[in-house]
């Protein structure tokens, strides 16, 4: 079975090519490599790989996902080995990974967030690491995704301690307070503060109701919701980072929220999106991925352009 065509490289950062733009979100492929017991990694970019907290977390309890009409619910609450466990168990299988890895990072402090980059820069290997202050799940770590002050203190401590590594920041697509809602305004103090590139966005805060017992369906009352119903909303986020802030910085933008197609990723390029995370959708298809993948080489064929990186950005709006 052939690989990807060339077509489909894109440069995340320099130094930093991706065979493909899919990138496996966070959450939603394990640690590291485990996603390569069901589908061909040659066609992935990266893996992100789960949330990584300073000590283990057992999560949120169940019932902690749940289907609705148009994507998915979740509240698992950032379950991960820990950091130490993750350096010793999962670690060693970095520099092995047929797709670039890029850690991902939460806590409930800057000197938390600071602690587990650390980790990953001494691990080794990585391509980079996002740091997730925007998971709706839990309340430690999503402070620093309401408002620039707090991030850019974080991304400034993350960035000193990364040992070079690119740092992400993964946005919310959201604000829980009043006197911040600005998402271009965010993107922007992550970038003055050290950031390299930007993933957007995070789930959305929603909830669902059981109407036979009217309880709340999740245990934790609100989840994340994921999938078909935010991908317009994401669309949205992606086109204002990039044209607000992203594109004149030369700031790559994973661009996540209800990938479920090949033609969902490229509308999320055409916005703006270097790279297209893809999560939910693996829930459906394992092997969704590589479907999307495939698309897009075709997509990039019909176009006659010789790279997908020429499409970035490339709606026609106007502006």
């Amino acid at each position: 079975m052939t690989g990807p065509s060339p077509i489909l490289g894109v440069n995340l950062l320099p130094g930093i090519r991706l065979r493909t733009p899919v990138v496996l979100a966070a959450g939603t492929a394990a640690y590291v490599d485990e996603v390569a017991e069901v589908m061909d990694p040659a066609w992935l970019g990266a893996v992100t790989t789960k949330s990584i907290t300073p000590e283990p977390r057992a999560g949120n309890p169940a019932v902690r996902m749940a289907p609705t009409p148009d994507g998915m619910l979740n509240a698992i609450g950032l379950a991960n080995c820990g950091a130490v466990t993750f350096a010793e168990d999962h670690g060693p299988r970095v520099a092995g990974s047929a797709a670039k890895v890029i850690g991902s990072v939460a806590g409930s402090s800057v000197t938390e967030y600071a602690a587990v980059t650390r980790m990953f820069a001494a691990v080794g290997h990585l391509a980079a690491v996002e740091l997730n202050v925007s998971c709706p799940n839990v309340q430690s770590g999503r402070s620093f995704g309401d408002e620039p002050g707090p991030l850019g203190e974080l991304v400034e401590a993350c960035a000193g301690v990364s040992g070079g590594l690119p740092v992400f920041v993964k946005l919310p697509p959201v604000v829980t307070t009043a006197t911040w809602r600005d998402i271009v305004s965010l993107a922007s103090a992550a970038l003055d503060a050290g950031a390299a590139g930007l993933t957007v966005a995070n789930t959305i805060p929603a909830m669902a109701i059981n109407v036979d017992t009217g309880e709340p369906v999740l245990t934790n009352v609100t989840g994340g919701l994921s999938g078909p119903a935010v991908h317009a909303v994401a669309v949205r986020l992606v086109h204002r980072v990039y044209r607000g802030v992203a594109r004149e910085r030369g700031a790559p933008i994973i661009g996540t929220g209800g990938v479920m197609n090949w033609k969902d990723a490229a509308e999320m390029i055409l916005a703006g999106a270097t790279a297209v995370g893809v999560g939910t959708a693996t829930f459906a298809d394992v092997r969704a991925p590589e479907r999307i993948a495939r698309g897009l080489g075709r997509w990039v064929a019909r176009r006659g352009v010789a790279s997908i990186a020429e499409l970035t950005g490339a709606v026609k709006d106007g502006s």
